[in-house]
């Protein structure tokens, strides 16, 4: 709450300026720093103005002087003072503020009181979002390669709802298309229903003949002919075929169900049961869609025969809609998924968890939207991730070549179960969580090389390393034996230095959530987790808690950080378990 009245405050002083204030942010020599008598500065220098605060103009020196009069107006706030002890001016023109004791005391009980609420915003009520992630394809390996769309769509989406949004969590299942014709193919001459109904794991066995049909398509080309005449037998509704297809996806359900529940992943029931709608939900729908960009002139036919979206000024590259030979696709599916999702969910945003290589995919996906009048740019977010990396290993469903996610979950387990997690449950959640942290700690967007040794580390950024901090705390406070931790409301308490740092970064969790969602990273939330937890170790190896003459106040601190770093782990879909 303090980052907002400091926003306030300052937008009181300098006005509607022509860049945007930032949040202000935590600082190495105040509580909170901004640099906004810097940005003012240069802004004014470049247009040869004076600055304006409150009716009253002043030349323009240098930011520092800015910053001083900033600081000397936000000293007269009422409001502000409220929580502030101090305004400083840092350097060449930072304002820094420092939070008073009677705030950060308060900052305290108000964790204690809301437990998991506590950083909880209503801001957003009454918004509804649908976030779509994951999104296997159907009778292909669930490999690493699927974690990163999974664990950030899903953390993120639990973001929004943190900030008061609705969220609606879809499953675009990859489940139509002409690989489904080489699947069917290649089942029916080479493979056994009754074999692949009675396997541990269905979709192995699914796998391997898909990849034998792409062998023996080397030397033999008219099999490819083969598997595209099965494929309009789909499309035409043959039974028989539609009978296999519906067991592929079946049998496709196992395996993907196992891994949801070992990540503790679901989806929104609305959605064919939490299954997920698969682009073949969507065929009977793209009619409608052509339709409409018909009518509205914005399909236009290409060389060939194809008919495209041509955009404005060569924004980006046409959009192919139909084929020559009017078959569809992707973009034909997803116009009329979004189509589907307007009409029937009236949503305010969608947010599209899919991998870096498909942003000019989306940017063109996004702009037809809003040509056609469906949505604001503003209403369409590519959430997109870079690339897991092994140092020896790359990964192709077509050569076989791939990381099966349940064998990487099972060995992360028992990785735990080496480090001395004799329990198995306990096992399976430092080892899932210690995936999911090494994938969310990293920028969305940035490449993510796989490194055991780094993943199930106790002591650096880890996954281990938060759910051993919080089992900390829970540690010192059933050794404390007391039944009830809290503050008095008649007490009086004084933070040493420790205490403070400790107490600063707890008021920091609800704006840490906020810049999460605008900046698109549940990373934003582990950063802030892994120095809390170690502004926390810092303090406990530093000071006696049980026991010493400062016991009430360092047990509520103790507890207040084990609510917050257990609200957080379950943001990023991350168990935390009181012993380990």
């Amino acid at each position: 709450m303090v980052e907002k009245i400091i926003y306030i405050a300052l937008q009181k002083i300098v006005g509607e300026v022509e860049f945007d204030l930032e949040i202000p942010a935590r600082s190495e020599n105040g509580d909170y720093s901004t640099n906004v008598a810097m940005k003012l500065f240069a802004n004014l220098k470049n247009k040869q103005q004076d600055l304006e605060i409150m009716g009253e103009k002043f030349e323009v020196v240098s930011p520092r002087s800015i910053a001083e009069l900033i600081r000397d107006k936000l000293s007269k706030d009422e409001e502000l003072s409220t929580y502030i002890s101090k305004i400083e001016v840092a350097g060449s023109g930072f304002v820094n503020f420092y939070l008073n004791n009677a705030y950060l005391i308060n900052v305290i009980k108000e964790v204690l009181a809301k437990g998991s609420n506590y950083g909880k915003k209503a801001s957003n009520n009454g918004k509804r979002a649908i976030v779509e992630y994951s999104s296997p394809n159907i009778a292909k390996p669930f490999t690493i390669g699927h974690l990163r769309s999974t664990v950030i769509g899903d953390a993120y989406a639990n973001m929004l709802e943190m900030v008061g949004w609705e969220v609606l969590r879809d499953n675009h299942l990859g489940d139509w298309g002409t690989q489904f014709g080489k699947q069917i193919y290649a089942i029916k001459a080479w493979g056994s229903e009754t074999e692949i109904e009675k396997s541990e794991n269905p979709v192995k066995d699914l796998v391997a003949l898909y990849v034998r049909f792409h062998k023996e398509a080397e030397t033999n080309p008219e099999l490819e002919d083969k598997a595209r005449e099965w494929f309009k037998k789909l499309e035409s509704g043959d039974e028989e075929v539609r009978r296999l297809w519906l067991k592929c996806i079946d049998w496709s359900f196992r395996e993907f169900s196992k891994i949801y529940n070992e990540l503790g992943v679901k989806f929104s029931e609305k959605f064919n049961g939490g299954r997920g709608l698969g682009e073949s939900f969507f065929e009977d729908k793209m009619h409608a869609v052509i339709e409409e960009l018909d009518n509205k002139s914005f399909l236009k036919v290409g060389e060939g025969g194809a008919k495209l979206v041509f955009f404005d000024n060569d924004k980006y590259p046409p959009a192919m809609i139909l084929k020559k030979d009017g078959s569809t696709l992707y973009h034909t599916r997803d116009l009329a998924t979004d189509k589907y999702r307007k009409d029937n969910f009236d949503p305010d945003l969608i947010v599209n968890e899919v991998g870096a290589e498909q942003q000019l995919y989306f940017k063109q996906l996004f702009e037809m939207e809003k040509m056609l009048g469906w949505f604001d740019l503003s209403q369409r977010v590519h959430l997109f991730h870079g690339m897991f990396r092994f140092k020896d290993r790359k990964m192709s469903t077509r050569k076989g070549n791939v990381i099966w996610l349940e064998e990487v979950l099972e060995q992360a387990i028992s990785r735990a179960r080496e480090m001395g997690s004799k329990v198995s449950e306990t096992a399976k959640i430092i080892g899932i969580g210690a995936i999911k942290w090494n994938d969310l700690k990293h920028d969305p967007k940035a490449d993510v090389v796989f490194d055991w040794d780094e993943i199930l580390n106790m002591q650096g950024n880890s996954g281990p390393y938060m759910q051993y901090t919080y089992a900390r705390c829970m540690s010192v406070l059933e050794k404390s034996g007391s039944k009830s931790v809290g503050l008095s409301s008649d007490g009086t308490y004084q933070l040493n230095a420790d205490e403070r740092e400790i107490t600063t970064k707890l008021s920091q969790y609800s704006g840490t959530i906020l810049i999460g969602v605008k900046n698109y990273s549940p990373s934003v939330i582990c950063t802030y987790l892994y120095n809390l937890a170690s502004t926390f170790n810092k303090f406990y190896n530093s000071n006696k808690i049980v026991g010493s003459d400062n016991e009430e106040l360092r047990l509520a601190l103790t507890k207040a950080t084990a609510t917050v770093i257990k609200s957080g782990l379950d943001i990023l879909g991350i168990q935390a378990p009181e012993r380990m």
